[in-house]
């Protein structure tokens, strides 16, 4: 009996990003797993990127490019994609980020196998010349309340069962907006996996808003109170595991 292969939608939001587009659709286009299809919403770039995307969905009609007409952040970006996605899966990369060859194969057989409706997997860390900075092994699961501690599924290695997003959305957040999807789905008790193999390269750049400490930790805290809608008592005691996380990724 034939193994029916399910279509696979990637969302990858797009800003000013001529510098490494290219590098991030190539490895969707070296996939091992073939069905697939791959949205990118541009946020009103100023750069060439668009004609760089273009020249790519000229090529290859799984690769199709949304443009939107006014910026509202990556967070709405991503919002498109979904709205817009065909697939039976959802896997999320980012824009500067990079996929081994068999990331789609492995992460799908890995969660079809085991019954999984959210997974995600390690990742090497990389800086912005490619040049490798760094490997995060993630828990081998997480529920609700260990992912209020910190945010242990990096966007791009993410992948999810279309059948669990109803009416799930990204919310309007700066930063952190993955933190709060990651914790819309697993507030309905389902318990996220990882594979445990580095099938993602995660760019770190220096002048990304992440990267700023104070304005990470803002934003977590605004997370803990206004989205997630946690007491103080609560919002103290989740973020103090943020802090002692954070200090104790920095000091490896």
């Amino acid at each position: 009996m034939k193994t029916i292969s399910r279509l696979i939608s990637i969302i990858t939001p797009s800003y000013n990003s001529a510098t490494f587009i290219s590098q991030t659709i190539e490895s969707v286009l070296a996939q091992s797993y073939q069905n697939w299809e791959m949205i990118i919403v541009d946020d009103c770039s100023s750069d060439n990127s668009i004609d760089i995307i273009k020249n790519y969905t000229k090529k290859n009609s799984a690769i199709k490019l949304i443009t939107l007409n006014k910026n509202c952040g990556v967070a709405n970006a991503r919002n498109v994609g979904l709205e817009n996605a065909k697939g039976d899966y959802i896997a999320f990369l980012d824009s500067d980020d990079l996929w081994d060859k068999n990331k789609l194969q492995e992460q799908i057989n890995f969660m079809k196998h085991n019954n999984i409706s959210l997974s995600y997997t390690s990742y090497i860390k990389i800086d912005e010349e490619g040049e490798v900075i760094g490997k995060v092994i993630p828990p081998e699961w997480v529920d609700y309340k260990k992912m209020l501690k910190s945010n242990y599924i990096a966007c791009s290695s993410a992948m999810v069962k279309r059948d669990i997003l109803y009416n799930q959305y990204f919310p309007p957040l700066k930063l952190r907006q993955d933190h709060a999807f990651w914790l819309s789905l697993l507030k309905k008790g389902i318990t996220a996996y990882g594979v445990n193999k580095p099938l993602l390269h995660y760019r770190v750049r220096k002048r990304s808003l992440s990267s700023n400490k104070a304005v990470a930790a803002y934003y977590q805290w605004k997370l803990y109170r206004n989205v997630e809608k946690l007491s103080i008592i609560k919002s103290l005691w989740y973020f103090s595991f943020y802090a002692y996380l954070g200090v104790k990724k920095y000091m490896k």
